[in-house]
This record gives structure tokens, sequence and C-alpha cells, in this order.
């Protein structure tokens, strides 16, 4: 697939299942704009071990704060004569169950994960719908669709994700959009770095496929999503989870 001359923006661009959106972004062509919310280090570091590093250009920012999302935008708009692609993948975690579940991981979550995307997608279209063209992807999950224990506000914020791409999609759609959702399983990232040995074989015992995905694997997928040859497709989700 060829992104040259394309500019794509990733949401949390700069580690897991982001840095391999990234890498493959730039590997096909395009210049990538990454956003991160605050490792510096992190995001520098990454850029580095890129070969084609001067294609990714870093933006450091909250995707739940709507001024800073609206200053995004701004500087793209000066820098930038069109947006071809956004993958909103920026997104975080904080399991509990309901019953232990307090306010504030509730919000946290359902404010990056969902209100974020929702914040992201409102800039994002109202640039591309000057272009009519445009490739919206969101990075949902498979708990959005299954629900995992321990995960309510995890996997309500990822099925507002795809709710939001199916509605957007109808609105969008005669301006050359499209909008659609990638639902990962489980994929070898720092996200579920933190869950007991045990959990991890239980989950590992549950994939027909009997392991976790690789970052790349799910890349492929956004990639396609993003295409030209995936013109037709849109309000769809593409599950990358390994059957489960």
């Amino acid at each position: 697939m060829n992104f040259h001359n394309q500019v794509v923006v990733v949401t949390g661009g700069t580690r897991g299942i982001g840095a391999a959106l990234s890498t493959a972004f730039i590997d096909a062509g395009a210049t990538v704009i990454a956003t991160y919310a605050g490792n510096d280090d992190r995001a520098q570091t990454f850029k580095a071990t890129l070969e084609e590093g001067e294609r990714l250009h870093l933006k450091k920012f909250d995707v739940s704060k709507k001024d800073q999302v609206d200053l995004f935008w701004k500087e793209v708009d000066q820098e930038y004569e069109q947006i071809h692609v956004l993958v909103n993948n920026a997104g975080i975690r904080k399991d509990n169950i309901l019953a232990s579940l307090d306010e504030q991981s509730w919000d946290d979550v359902l404010d990056i994960n969902l209100k974020g995307t929702y914040l992201m997608c409102q800039g994002a279209v109202l640039k591309m719908m000057k272009s009519r063209y445009g490739r919206i992807v969101n990075m949902s999950s498979i708990g959005g669709i299954l629900g995992l224990a321990g995960q309510s506000n995890y996997a309500a914020s990822k099925a507002g994700q795809i709710a939001l791409a199916k509605t957007l999609s109808k609105e969008v759609g005669k301006r050359g959009i499209t909008v659609n959702c990638v639902l990962p399983g489980f994929i070898e990232t720092e996200l579920i770095s933190d869950l007991p040995e045990a959990q991890v074989k239980e989950y590992k015992s549950q994939v027909p496929m009997k392991r976790f995905g690789k970052p790349s694997e799910v890349a492929d997928a956004v990639l396609f999503l993003s295409s030209d040859k995936a013109s037709y497709i849109t309000g769809a989700t593409v599950e990358v989870s390994g059957g489960l």
C-alpha cells in the first residue's frame, strides 16, 4: 500500500500499537504526526529509532482536553494543506470490578478513550470535508463487544468508539470520508504487560490461535482500511483477535 504524499495523524503514536502504526505508515511513504500525552524521552527515543525519522512529527497534548485539541488542529491547518488519515489510537486502562471501580477511574478512561476520539474526529472531519477525502480508523477493542471482567469502563469506552464510527460514517460518507474500527484482541504491548502470569495463561487459552497478536498484525489491518483499496468500506469493524 502506497501512502506517499499523504499526511497521517496517529494519536498515542509513540508506544505499543501506536508506534507500530506510525512505523508502518512511514514505511509506506506517509508523513506521520504522532501525538503523545507526556513521556518526552520515550517519544524522542522512538523517533530516533526510525530510519525515516524526518517524516515523523511529534505533537504533545491531551486528546481529552478540547482547548489542546483545538490548538493541535489549528497548528495542523498552518503546517499542512490536507490530512488524509486519522487513527484514534490513544487509550488507557484502569481496571477494577464495577462494584469497586471509583468514579475517577471511570471518568479518566472514558475521557481519553471516547471523548478524545470525539474531539479528534470533530477536528479531522472539518478538515477532510474541504478536500472531500479522508480515512478515519478508531482503535477500539474486542472487549467493546465481548466485555471482559474488571473492564467495564474500558469496554464501555471501546463500544462507544464503535457506535461513534457507525454514526459518523453515515454523516460524512457523501464527502468521500470513511470511518471504521479495528478491534484488537490480546496484543503484546505495554497495555497488557501488567497482567498476572496466570491471567495471561488463561487469556491465551481462550484464543483459538493460542497466542497473543503482534502490533504489526494490527497495523496491517489499519493500513488497509486507510488505503484507497478500502474505498467502499465504512461503518465497519475489523477484528484482529486470533478468533476470540
